[in-house]
């Protein structure tokens, strides 16, 4: 049954995303297989019948094949006429032989005579023979046509296969980009110029994009002294000067990465349930084997059902091992046992799942913390990265989750999943404005090359293009 468990993990996992409570995720993924069951059952039993059917098909073209008796029929007549010629030829023999007798010189007029005779049967034999040849010749040249243009098909999808970084970046702030630069857009065009009324729309079209009141009032009172400096004579130059703005609160003075400043690298990843903690872990795994980096995962969520089964499928996707225990165990002895596999076996990156948790639950909080003390006794600064997973289509509730870890477990970095589907990209700047914290991924699709490094200036560039 292990296939059944990794395809209710999938489905399991695919309901999460979808915003399906918990405890009815298993419930739905087992109705979702007896449907399915039941519709292969039906498939089968139609397919089963189609088959039986067939065999008739055959049955009657071989009563269509039956008439040829009758041709034979027809053939035997001809075989009973040659009968009575056969006694004209008697008669013609008899008179023949008297001018044999008479003149053997004209021996060479009598042979002519009997060869039209033989001629006669040939003839009715020789229809038959010409009717079953240019069947078979003509059954030949339709295979021989077929077969190339299926060979001409095959190479044709490996082209279009490169994207740029910048396009799938635009492809995914779509939603965003429609929502806020859009509604922008329209509001500087349909513009005079400068006044307190396109003031007033611009600040509220901010703070519906889920920037938050006060993320938009810093951005606000600061165009405003750029526009008192003589920065911005027109709507125009008003645009450029909100996407500095923006990137400027993005631009934090937050250190990369540095995967080479401990061996091995730890990064403990934090957040609510449904974030989708899991799927990023597996995307941070391929992407760091890709830079040729080993890596192990620890299933430190011992709290879901399934949690450790879906990262090992992750795992699995990624070419990487996992270390688990069993379902309701202690995660600080999980992070116990990773912690001494990878110091054991040398690699470079130990990423550590956590149970999804409520950000308002203190004892959840507490466990936390004892698992940061874990990793510290056994590697010397561990974690040395604790990444909190943010969804962006929770809109200004990100900020509430991400101010209340940073509390709790010293967030150090924030990956951002599912902005692609949510037009509340705002957010991302509330959350650097407000918190300092710097914004590691965002994700931009459901593919493993779709958790994207941070570039914040990419990312206004893709957010602010005009062609999007």
């Amino acid at each position: 049954m292990e296939w059944f468990s990794r395809w209710k993990l999938v489905v399991v996992e695919w309901l999460a995303q979808a915003g399906v409570p918990e405890e009815q995720r298993a419930a739905m993924a087992l109705t979702l297989f007896i449907v399915l069951a039941g519709v292969g059952l039906l498939l089968i039993g139609w397919l089963a019948v189609r088959l039986f059917k067939k065999p008739s098909v055959p049955a009657v073209e071989e009563q269509a094949i039956e008439p040829p008796v009758a041709e034979q029929e027809i053939v035997e007549p001809v075989s009973e006429e040659p009968v009575f010629p056969a006694e004209s030829d008697a008669a013609l023999q008899e008179p023949l032989a008297e001018p044999v007798v008479e003149e053997k010189e004209d021996a060479a007029t009598e042979e002519p005579a009997p060869e039209e005779v033989v001629l006669t049967p040939e003839e009715v034999v020789s229809p038959p023979e010409t009717e079953v040849v240019p069947v078979e010749e003509e059954a030949a040249p339709v295979a021989i046509e077929e077969a190339p243009p299926v060979e001409e098909i095959v190479p044709e999808p490996e082209a279009p296969v490169k994207v740029s970084l910048f396009e799938r970046m635009r492809a995914g702030l779509a939603k965003t980009q429609a929502s806020l630069v859009g509604r922008i857009d329209a509001l500087l065009n349909s513009s005079q110029g400068i006044d307190e009324d396109l003031m007033e729309e611009l600040e509220e079209v901010l703070v519906t994009a889920d920037f938050g009141m006060q993320t938009t009032m810093s951005l606000m009172q600061s165009l405003e002294e750029r526009i008192s400096a003589g920065e911005a004579a027109d709507p125009q130059a008003l645009r450029g000067l909100l996407k500095d703005e923006i990137r400027q609160r993005l631009r934090l003075e937050a250190a990369p990465l540095d995967l080479e400043s401990s061996s091995p690298y730890v990064i403990m990843v934090v957040g609510v349930n449904g974030v989708g903690k899991t799927t990023t872990i597996g995307k941070l795994a391929h992407q760091f084997v890709t830079q040729g980096k080993t890596v192990l995962l620890g299933a430190g969520d011992t709290f879901r059902a399934a949690a450790a089964e879906q990262l090992a499928v992750w795992g699995e996707r990624a070419g990487v091992e996992v270390i688990r225990q069993e379902s309701g165990s202690d995660p600080a002895a999980v992070a116990f046992d990773a912690a001494k596999a990878a110091v054991a076996r040398k690699v470079d990156v130990l990423i550590l799942d956590t149970a999804g948790r409520l950000h308002t639950k203190v004892n959840l909080m507490e466990e936390l913390k004892k698992v940061r003390r874990v990793l510290d006794r056994e590697i010397p600064g561990a974690p040395h990265e604790t990444l909190l997973v943010v969804d962006a289509t929770t809109g200004q509730n990100a900020l509430v989750q991400a101010r209340l870890f940073q509390e709790a477990v010293e967030v150090s970095g924030l990956a951002l999943t599912k902005l692609d589907g949510t037009a509340r990209g705002g957010m991302l700047v509330a959350i650097g404005n407000e918190l300092g914290l710097p914004v590691r991924y965002v994700g931009i699709g459901e593919g493993m090359e779709d958790l994207r490094p941070f570039d914040p200036d990419l990312f206004v560039e893709a957010l602010f293009d005009q062609q999007g």
